[in-house]
């Protein structure tokens, strides 16, 4: 007799860095969630621009959001089923799409070099991928990577990594810091729209405590 399982799908965060010269996306899915998940919200006031007291309370855009997040990854399973990437190369593979989200690519700097050695006076530096950082269906943040550190805890003969933990610290970007031709400018913005019907709901629960445990207010 089949049994199914009435607990609720476990979603699995990730990062997605998307290139547009790669037709094929970085999606690094976390293996396992990470437990805590820390954010830091400055707000962007207009304090100390203006002597106008009126002006204390208004807000240039969103706040700046900083997201700090511990990632595990772990070789262990692919190893017992026989997985031969992760007998090659361990997590090595894994690690790497992190790193480069980072890195400008290969062909490009190449490319610059030949122009630079051609004479050109400007070269544009690279764009890095456009990522995104995913957390729930409620939760889909373009940023950017500002900090990674990595700690392998083991390795194979070949000194290859099998268990790592890698520290990441992400710099959400919002309508402020995106032209309105780049998608994550509507990503943002649909975060904040989602954001705000959050805290409607939290609101009128609140509303409907102050009332009395009885009250029942329903939103139309």
């Amino acid at each position: 007799m089949t049994t199914h399982s009435n607990g609720p799908r476990l979603l699995k965060g990730a990062i997605i860095g998307i290139d547009l010269l790669n037709p094929l996306a970085s999606v690094i899915m976390f293996q396992y969630n990470p437990e805590t998940l820390t954010r830091t919200l400055q707000p962007q006031g207009m304090t100390g621009q203006s002597g106008d007291r009126d002006e204390v309370m208004r807000l240039k855009g969103a706040p700046i959001e900083t997201i700090k997040v511990e990632v595990e990854i772990d070789a262990t399973d692919q190893l017992e089923a026989g997985d031969s990437s992760a007998l090659t190369f361990g997590i090595y593979p894994q690690l790497s799409q992190l790193e480069m989200l980072i890195y400008p690519k290969s062909a490009l700097v190449i490319a610059n070099t030949v122009l630079l050695a051609a004479g050109t006076i400007e070269i544009i530096p690279p764009m890095a991928p456009f990522t995104l950082f995913i957390w729930g269906l409620k939760r889909v943040l373009p940023v950017r990577l500002t900090d990674l550190s990595v700690t392998e805890d083991a390795h194979d003969p070949q000194l290859n990594p099998l268990r790592a933990k890698a520290s990441l610290g992400l710099r959400v970007l919002s309508y402020n810091d995106l032209s309105v031709t780049n998608p994550g400018y509507h990503l943002f913005l649909a975060h904040q729209i989602v954001k705000e019907t959050m805290a409607s709901i939290a609101s009128v629960n609140n509303i409907g405590a102050v009332l009395g445990g009885n009250t029942s207010i329903t939103l139309l």
